[in-house]
């Protein structure tokens, strides 16, 4: 099966922070993955924008090697490469200064109406600064959007500042806050899951749902990032913005259609309708670790507060949360969430477990019967799995098997699975919002964590430890047994 490509307008792209490790990783190659399939126009560009010193040819040089990182040999044959390479340029600008904007305007002046991306591949320090740049040197013309990375602020009170910052130069029909994981294959599945058959949708409630699981686990520990992630922690990284998307796309309720505000208008209900975790509730609701010593794949590693370096941290390397929905839909029914460095398995996934059968008619010797849980992986290896429960072939007797209905995309549609931001960049240049977070979803989002966080802050205890390369501390096993469930792990 060919995936259909959809080729898109003409545009310039502007990337701010392009020497940084976002553009290196994920920017830079996913633009050349859509050159390559032939969706940009011959005459898009795309404009590197740092602080750093170098001439376009060094930047394309740059560029060059981290597509020889990042893409497989295979999709770099027949020249693709120089081609791309062709279409790239730079321009060293200072976005909280005066340096090089002059430059900037200059290469951006000779096509002043096509569509323009200003995508801020900056820590949130200067999405305000770069913001008014754009807006002083008259850049921000009507087919103009910027495009801001999270973390936007630590609080709700720096969020507001944040959005006030861009909001001020961009109206925010033209402001686009990505989050990575809206952009996979698994997440808009999920999508087409519920409204696009007859079978789901009529069991999506309280009445049939017991409970959902929402699991984003890393094996690798904080690595380079560590001074980033001390100020942040798993719930101002992970929670705040990837798993609250997550939980708000299995919880809303339909839109009426995919337009942009009609999804994020039913996102929004969901984050209003959380339960709030307060000072009294937060120990029984919530739990916090951080990873010791340990082993990976790799060998023996460090604990957290020997790769920081500050035996004193109480940041945060592994968040859990129980929470609810207090809605007609949700009411009663757990959505428990958990994200961490230096667990056992790399894996994100949503698992919603149906409750079990209110009677059974088969024996004992037929074996025990599991309720039905259906499991959307986002990774690795995207994909969808339903376990039912079927008869073990064979004569003998009537014997129940756990199985899954198993669909992985990669084996099912047999082409290669575009990055996210491969579908979220094309999706800025369309003007397309729907899987972008609107200013007062990431407001809400804040409402809610903000008094987890200063539960944290102020008890008197530390994160529970707990050994690298196992699934957590004790009391997040406890956060969910305690009600009679367990974490999901795949029996594939």
């Amino acid at each position: 099966m060919v995936a259909r490509v959809i080729a898109v307008d003409p545009f310039d792209i502007v990337v701010f922070g392009a020497t940084g490790d976002l553009a290196a990783r994920k920017l830079i190659p996913a633009l050349f993955h859509r050159d390559e399939a032939g969706q940009i126009p011959p005459d898009a560009r795309i404009i590197g924008a740092s602080r750093r010193k170098l001439s376009p040819k060094q930047y394309r040089e740059l560029a060059k090697g981290w597509l020889l990182d990042h893409v497989a040999a295979e999709d770099r044959k027949d020249g693709k490469v120089d081609r791309f390479l062709g279409r790239i340029g730079y321009v060293s600008v200072e976005g909280d200064g005066d340096v090089g904007w002059d430059d900037l305007a200059s290469a951006l002046s000779d096509q002043p109406d096509r569509i323009r991306l200003f995508y801020l591949a900056t820590g949130p320090d200067l999405f305000g600064p770069i913001c008014a740049g754009i807006g002083r040197h008259n850049l921000n013309t009507p087919n103009s959007r910027v495009v801001v990375e999270k973390p936007i602020g630590k609080s709700l009170a720096s969020a507001t500042a944040v959005n006030n910052a861009i909001g001020a130069v961009f109206p925010e029909d033209r402001v686009y806050r990505i989050d990575h994981y809206l952009g996979k294959e698994t997440v808009q599945n999920l999508m087409a899951l519920r409204f696009a058959n007859a079978l789901f949708e009529p069991l999506w409630n309280a009445a049939h749902i017991d409970h959902v699981q929402i699991t984003v686990a890393e094996t690798l520990g904080v690595e380079s990032r560590a001074g980033y992630y001390d100020t942040a922690g798993a719930l101002r990284d992970m929670v705040q913005n990837h798993m609250l998307q997550l939980l708000c796309l299995v919880a809303m309720e339909p839109p009426t259609s995919l337009a942009a505000d009609a999804v994020r208008d039913e996102k929004l209900k969901v984050l209003k309708t959380l339960v709030p975790i307060t000072p009294e509730t937060a120990s029984e609701n919530t739990v916090r670790g951080q990873y010791r010593a340990g082993a990976s794949a790799g060998g023996p590693v460090k604990g957290y507060l020997e790769e920081l370096g500050n035996p004193n941290s109480r940041t945060e390397t592994f968040v859990g949360i129980k929470a609810e929905i207090a809605n007609w839909r949700w009411a009663g029914v757990p959505f428990y969430l958990r994200s961490g460095k230096r667990l056992a398995n790399r894996v994100s996934e949503i698992v919603v477990a149906f409750r079990p059968i209110p009677h059974s008619v088969f024996d004992k010797s037929a074996g025990p019967i599991d309720a039905n849980r259906l499991v959307i992986r986002l990774q690795p290896d995207e994909g969808v799995r339903l376990w039912l429960m079927i008869k073990d072939p064979g004569p003998g007797g009537m014997r129940l098997q756990h199985v899954p209905l198993d669909m992985s995309f990669a084996s099912v549609f047999n082409v290669r699975n575009p990055d996210a931001y491969e579908r979220l960049l094309m999706d800025v240049v369309r003007g397309n919002q729907t899987l972008f977070m609107r200013r007062d979803e990431v407001e809400a989002a804040w409402t809610w964590v903000d008094p987890i966080l200063d539960a944290w802050g102020n008890a008197s205890d530390a994160p529970k430890p707990y050994t690298s390369g196992t699934w957590g501390p004790s009391a997040a096993i406890a956060l969910i047994e305690r009600n009679g469930r367990t974490w999901h792990e795949d029996e594939g």
